[in-house]
């Protein structure tokens, strides 16, 4: 062999075992990324709130933790894609309850069933639902829009973040409930909806507290009525709804993180504590109230059963309503 093949042999051997260790940390480095699924745009209240919690996850967990908005359908789409992941406790979905409790009400086929496609790895956060008015909207609280509506024949439009929620279902009710003929205006998630509130487009809108909490500060809209028996802390002027008279709306919502069925019981473990973890530092705690949530940490175990007992009482309104699924 001449002494040119066996030096470009060597240089061969050399650059493939380069391009091999290339590709293995390209490798190591995708299998270290932890995936958060979010239903909806950026933009919206729940993905603010992913990436407060993906920017200090990454330190608890020792991985690069990222934000995959996958919005469309509700949280539709990004259910199914948990479903779809590998159980390898890299991808995760953070979601409240209209994905993973209402869909499954309201939808013959959603693609998913929670109680056998998902597990869930902890709780975060309560909060509650919320009715605004657009900053063109004359009325400055809740019964003054009702009025204003009523002289004006009855009839009002009102945004939701998506169709066959429950903001859906309480447009319903506060229309029986004050003899209004409201319609349910359905948005591809809040954002798009504040955006026709900020712009006006239509007088009022039904979504979470977190979705309306900065235009409320900044005057650009009004928070004139939350659900729940018990006022906001962020919110300590805005009356309840059961202080307006509209029952039916007591529980809560939540926010929780869930994980692909099978994955192991060590991953589990290991985004519970980093979850706790990151909810139980100062300023994270302050970032999430400030938003309208009431945090605290509950346990995989805690989180389902919240969950059930959610989508029973759900299952209840809305088969009253009269809605048929999809």
């Amino acid at each position: 062999m001449t002494s040119h093949r066996r030096s470009f042999i060597a240089c061969a051997s050399r650059l493939a075992l380069a391009l091999s260790a290339v590709a293995g940390i390209g490798l190591a480095q995708a299998q270290s990324t932890t995936r958060i699924l979010v239903g909806f745009p950026a933009g919206g209240g729940t993905d603010a709130v992913a990436r407060i919690l993906a920017e200090r996850l990454q330190a608890e967990l020792g991985n690069s933790v990222v934000v995959d908005n996958k919005a469309g359908a509700g949280g539709q789409l990004a259910a199914q894609a948990l479903k779809a992941a590998a159980p390898d406790g890299h991808t995760l979905f953070l979601s409240h309850d209209h994905s993973v409790s209402i869909l499954p009400l309201t939808m013959k086929n959603p693609g998913f069933d929670p109680a056998k496609d998902f597990v869930p790895v902890a709780g975060f956060a309560t909060f509650v639902n919320a009715v605004a008015l657009s900053g063109g909207t004359p009325a400055r609280d809740f019964k003054a829009w009702v009025d204003g509506v009523k002289a004006a024949g009855g009839k009002a439009t009102m945004g939701i973040p998506a169709p066959a929620s429950t903001p859906q279902f309480a447009v319903q009710v506060i229309g029986k409930q004050f003899g209004l003929d409201l319609v349910a205006a359905p948005y591809r998630g809040s954002a798009p909806m504040m955006a026709d509130m900020l712009g006006n487009t239509i007088p009022a809108g039904v979504g979470s507290v977190p979705d309306f909490i900065e235009n409320n500060k900044a005057g650009k809209l009004r928070v004139a009525a939350v659900m729940g028996t018990q006022r906001q802390a962020a919110l300590p002027d805005v009356p309840t709804f059961t202080e307006l008279g509209i029952k039916g709306f007591e529980e809560v919502p939540y926010y929780g993180i869930f994980a692909p069925a099978g994955t192991p019981k060590a991953s589990l473990d290991k985004l519970a504590v980093g979850v706790q973890k990151v909810i139980a530092q100062p300023d994270v705690k302050d970032k999430l109230t400030a938003m309208g949530l009431t945090v605290g940490y509950m346990s995989g175990a805690e989180l389902g059963k919240r969950e059930v007992a959610y989508r029973e009482v759900w299952a209840k309104i809305i088969q009253a309503s009269g809605y048929q699924p999809q």
